[in-house]
């Protein structure tokens, strides 16, 4: 089962016959109308709506009740769906007990909006696109402690420790005209030298920029992008 936050409508259920995989969609509140941390209440609500369908008695959504499998859960999203799904899981379900049984296997970030105060890798020193996107994030999340909050900049100091990721896996994927990429890239490899106990794993689509697969899906990166997600999901 996988659950996404990038989508609009409601939490809804559909069964993808042909990857074997039931998602579920869900619409979260947006900046300006509603600053963050909405969007990050609305997706824990969705969570949590998703948990209440493990217990036996079911939940507001049978079908959900009988075909779902609760022990195989992922938590998915692409650009800011990513970093929801991110603190959904850092900041939320690893410290709180669902109370149903469900489990959480996997984390998938597809260009995940991350960002920081120092530049990363290959990232560009220019300060004014740099401050560009610090202001875009204080327009979003007006009570933020700046770039290095740990909801955009899970690598900075004090930010909870990726070492307690409460699940088995981890894909991280990234597009090689990004300027997010680096981000990525970072969160990657600070996974895997934490102590985590988990699989993490790294896909770069070469040629392409941010979210390229939502403009262009049927380009040979955003297929081969979606094969190897399909397989992320249904792995053992």
């Amino acid at each position: 089962m996988e659950m996404l936050t990038n989508s609009t409508g409601p939490p809804i259920a559909t069964f993808l016959s042909g990857f074997r995989i039931l998602v579920v969609s869900l619409e979260y509140r947006r900046a300006p109308e509603h600053p963050l941390p909405a969007a990050y209440e609305d997706a824990w609500f969705a969570t949590k709506w998703v948990a209440s369908h493990a217990a036996s008695s079911g939940g507001p959504e049978p079908w959900l009740s009988e075909h779902g499998d609760f022990n195989r859960v992922f938590l998915a999203g692409d650009s800011a769906g990513a970093n929801i799904a991110h603190n959904n899981v850092v900041q939320r379900a690893g410290k709180t007990d669902l109370g149903s049984g469900m489990r959480i296997k996997g984390l998938l970030l597809v260009h995940p909006f991350f960002w920081g105060s120092k530049p990363v890798g290959s990232e560009s020193r220019d300060p004014e696109p740099r401050r560009r996107s610090e202001e875009l994030w204080r327009f979003v999340c007006p009570g933020t402690t700046g770039p290095d909050d740990p909801w955009i900049n899970p690598l900075a100091e004090g930010a909870p420790g990726l070492e307690g990721l409460p699940c088995e896996r981890v894909l991280v994927t990234v597009a090689e005209k990004d300027f997010l990429k680096e981000r990525g890239r970072a969160y990657y490899e600070g996974l895997k030298g934490s102590g985590w106990g988990g699989q993490a794993e790294l896909l770069e689509s070469e040629g392409d920029d941010h979210v390229f697969h939502l403009h262009n899906p049927t380009c040979d990166n955003a297929v081969a992008k979606m094969e190897r997600v399909v397989a992320f999901l249904n792995c053992e």
